[in-house]
């Protein structure tokens, strides 16, 4: 249901005091900045801003790629060096490119047509500061400070005076005409900012700044507001009322969505189209608002709370599940029409731009594009065909995410430490977070002194105004979700009065490592009453809620409880005896929470196989709570090493030795916590021998191989002989003398040394015939009946030829004689006797003792194959 709301032209609004940012510029050269480009020459470069390109960041490399939206391939890559798994805000047109390292809070400008930085300048690290950029105008958002900053993209210089809000605006991104919308939760409303012209360059003469060009009431002051910037005005989702209000060429409507949102909504930075969509991450529901103030609803699959926002993109809507590594394309009617899945792990960025959807997975070495047809297509961010590339290390897949606890929802518990101080003719009522049983708060509800005030989940503290002094009051609070509203908490009672003392005159707050956050300012002037407490009050990026009360001038907000990383300011209320409460102090400095990096996550220790006494140690980054990871110390068996990566690999270790590992990450506040494992280094193989065979002139050994984590190479030896390679399981060695007992030897070899085992096989006794049969002819009838003078077949003799005095007998045919070996020796020829079989062949037999026969003369049994007896 739509609702007319007036339009309303800038109006002043009440300032708060102090809390000014200043944005040094400091100039510096690409040596200074350590960037080095990997791909075009610098006449390639001049034409660098060619449509459909976009930077990619790339967090586990510290290196930029531009990628061009048309052919989806890397043409340049540009490494920042320090960077090295640091969250990047990456802003960009189509001839400066500007980051800002959330991690240090440097940012840094690119000119795209040099591929040079021109400028750095710092801010506050961590989450609360935000760069916008549009055409020539860069502004830096300080949502905690409340003050938006032009600059020159080009060097970072402040352009004019700042323009300022109360503490804790969010929002901060340009519409398609080029105007930066804010949002101020404090006011309930948002206003428009038009960029000043750059100067000339030599100009001379007064700085013009930017200005408020508009402000709209889009809710009550202390609502949870998010926004997104349209083609011609600006989106802001009222989280607490449950309704979306556009405010389009001036022209503002507001569709009721408290039926519709189930819990609170989150929407992009930017949305191109006709149709706003809204994502309700706890129940991965998505509803998009149409122009006309149409709602449709569609759930998103799958389980989990790691959905980003909806991003819409030429009729479609698409909706990245982080857990899953996925993101779906709905078409306009709500219909799942494409999952797009990637070897991604970690956080998903979708942008529109240069009329293609880029989706980068910082985290991971891969991105996709998707044109205006909806064509997807992959991009390798790590390309090696560029310039200056290599080749990416193979990435492991991610890991299943954990099976989803269930979890009971129920409506929200009651609100804790509900207090309530009295001011003149107002209250200010303050509270703990309830508990949200299951289901996001979506928000706070005041009631008392006849007045119904709904704050939002993230703000915790209302002033109740159009009190009457010396009046008692009394104020309940309760938490609504999407089951309903819980319990309520009451206040202790308050009187306005017009007596109340002074706010503190300043405020210092200091980030301690050890994760506590110390609030201090200077006593309070009671105005003739005794100052009994202060109330101190946490603003961040759209948030105010109460970090505690002191009775002194120092609060110390314990460890944990405000979010590591996250940028907060502080003001301090005094509270005197009577219960009367000053106005709010002016803001404090900005600090960022931070205490030591957390476990290093999926801890993995390996043997190295090829290295004696060498692990290999790879780990997933620690969570770095608040400061970066500067490295990580690793200690592996009592050898403790630093290192800037999150892999190692840890030599000088024992072979065959049980280790454990122990890892820490450090950052500014010291070393975290250690994630643990346990690793074997490589060990000297242990051989089993399993069994044996053997033929005549050969055997075989068949063992196992404990190769210890190793890779093992095997031989097989026997004495005075050349060892044989062969597989680790069996080995087969020829050239054996028949009949013989042998010992053999199997060796297993590896980084850590060798393991033996032995192994007796006796080779196969072989036979050979004496052969000669009598001819047909005369003699020849009888030649082989006897041994007689002269030569004779089957004569057996101590040395290889036909020596008469060295015969030793002489073996009547068919008699079976045992071979060794062979050996040459005089050629003898067996004519008719034995087949005209002629040889140098000897063969070694057993007549006598150990004695020659011609082989002439010797059919060796088994196919009579000289070859298969070794040489003596």
């Amino acid at each position: 249901m739509d609702e007319a709301v007036p339009t309303r032209t800038t109006r002043s609004r009440s300032r708060l005091r102090g809390g000014l940012v200043t944005v040094a510029t400091v100039l510096a050269l690409l040596a200074a900045m350590g960037l080095t480009v990997l791909g075009l020459g610098s006449a390639d470069n001049a034409v660098a801003s060619f449509d459909a390109s976009s930077w990619l960041w790339s967090a586990a490399r510290s290196e930029l790629a531009r990628v061009n939206g048309v052919t989806a391939r890397v043409d340049t890559r540009t490494q920042v060096a320090g960077a090295r798994r640091h969250p990047m805000q990456v802003v960009q047109t189509d001839r400066v490119l500007v980051l800002r390292d959330l991690h240090t809070g440097q940012i840094s400008t690119l000119d795209l047509a040099t591929l040079q930085i021109t400028a750095t300048t710092p801010t506050t690290p961590g989450l609360g500061v935000s760069v916008a950029l549009h055409e020539d105008a860069a502004f830096v958002v300080d949502a905690v400070q409340g003050v938006v900053r032009q600059l020159d993209p080009r060097s970072l210089a402040p352009v004019g005076e700042p323009v300022r809000y109360p503490p804790g605006i969010t929002g901060g991104a340009f519409d398609g005409t080029g105007r930066l919308w804010i949002a101020v939760p404090a006011e309930g409303t948002v206003s428009a900012i038009s960029p000043a012209v750059l100067p000339s360059a030599g100009a001379e003469g007064p700085q013009v700044s930017p200005k408020q060009v508009e402000t709209h009431d889009v809710a009550e002051p202390s609502h949870e507001l998010v926004m997104s910037a349209l083609d011609d005005g600006v989106a802001v989702l009222d989280r607490t009322a449950g309704a979306l209000v556009t405010v389009v060429a001036g022209a503002v409507r507001r569709t009721a969505l408290a039926e519709t949102l189930t819990g609170p909504g989150t929407m992009p930075a930017r949305t191109s189209g006709p149709a706003v969509p809204v994502t309700v991450v706890g129940q991965r529901q998505v509803h998009t608002i149409t122009d006309g103030g149409e709602v449709l609803s569609f759930p998103v699959p799958g389980e989990g709370d790691r959905l980003s926002p909806a991003v819409a993109w030429a009729g479609r809507f698409y909706c990245a599940d982080e857990a899953a590594g996925v993101v779906y394309a709905f078409d306009s009617a709500g219909q799942l029409v494409d999952t797009i899945r990637g070897r991604w792990r970690g956080p998903l960025e979708l942008e529109v731009r240069e009329n293609h959807l880029f989706i980068n997975a910082p985290d991971a070495s891969t991105a996709r594009v998707v044109n205006d047809r909806h064509e997807v297509r992959e991009v390798d961010k790590y390309a090696n065909d560029v310039l200056g590339g290599d080749p990416p290390a193979v990435e492991p897949p991610p890991p299943p995410p954990p099976p989803k606890k269930k979890q009971q929802v129920s409506k929200p518990g009651a609100p804790r430490g509900v207090t309530a101080a009295a001011g003149d003719a107002q209250a200010r009522v303050s509270w703990r977070p309830a508990a949200a049983n299951g289901a996001e708060i979506i928000r706070y509800v005041v009631e008392g002194a006849g007045q119904r005030l709904e704050v939002g989940a993230n703000q915790r503290s209302v002033e109740v105004k159009e009190l009457t002094n010396g009046e008692t009051y009394k104020f309940s609070v309760h938490a609504a979700n999407a089951k309903g509203a819980g319990p309520a908490r009451t206040s202790n009672p308050v009187t306005p009065t017009a007596e109340v003392p002074d706010a503190p005159t300043s405020v210092t707050a200091e980030a301690r490592p050890d994760g506590t956050v110390v609030v201090s300012w200077p006593e309070a002037n009671g105005q003739g009453n005794r100052i009994a407490r202060y109330a101190v009050t946490a603003t961040s990026a759209g948030t105010n809620a109460p970090a505690g009360e002191a009775t002194g001038t120092e609060l110390v907000i314990k460890a944990g409880e405000l979010e590591y990383g996250t940028q907060y300011a502080f003001t301090v209320v005094s509270v005197n005896d009577k219960g009367a409460a000053s106005e709010a102090s002016p803001v404090s400095n900005t600090v960022v929470p931070f205490t030591v990096p957390g476990e290093p996550l999926e801890l993995q220790a390996s043997t190295v196989a090829d290295q004696p006494g060498t692990v290999a140690v790879q780990w997933s980054p620690a969570t770095a709570n608040g400061r970066p990871v500067t490295g990580y110390v690793v200690d592996v068996g009592g050898r403790r090493s630093e290192v800037t990566d999150t892999r190692t690999t840890v030599g000088g270790l024992g072979n065959g030795q049980n280790v454990t590992v122990r890892v820490r990450a450090v950052n500014e506040a010291g070393e975290g916590p250690e994630a643990t494992t346990t690793a074997r280094t490589v060990a000297p193989p242990r051989v089993t021998v399993t069994g044996s065979s053997a033929t005549a002139t050969q055997a075989t050994v068949t063992f196992t191989v404990d190769a210890g984590g190793g890779k093992a190479t095997c031989t097989l030896s026997r004495s005075g002989q050349p060892a044989k390679s062969g597989s680790c399981s069996s080995i087969t060695m020829t050239g054996l003398t028949p009949g013989t007992s042998y010992t053999f030897t199997v060796t297993a070899t590896n980084a850590a040394g060798s393991g033996t085992a032995t192994r007796a096989q006796q080779t196969d006794a072989l036979y050979g015939i004496a052969t000669c049969n009598n001819g047909p002819d005369g003699d020849q009838r009888t030649y082989c009946d006897r041994d007689r003078d002269g030569r004779n077949g089957n004569e057996i003799f101590s040395v290889p030829r036909q020596d008469n005095d060295r015969q030793v007998g002489w073996a009547k045919p068919g008699t079976r004689l045992k071979a060794y070996c062979k050996v040459r020796g005089t050629n003898i020829d067996s004519w008719i006797y034995n087949n005209n079989k002629q040889s140098t062949w000897w063969v070694r037999v057993e007549y006598n003792g150990r004695n020659y026969i011609p082989w002439a003369w010797l059919n060796l049994e088994g196919g009579d194959n000289i070859n298969v007896l070794p040489t003596c």
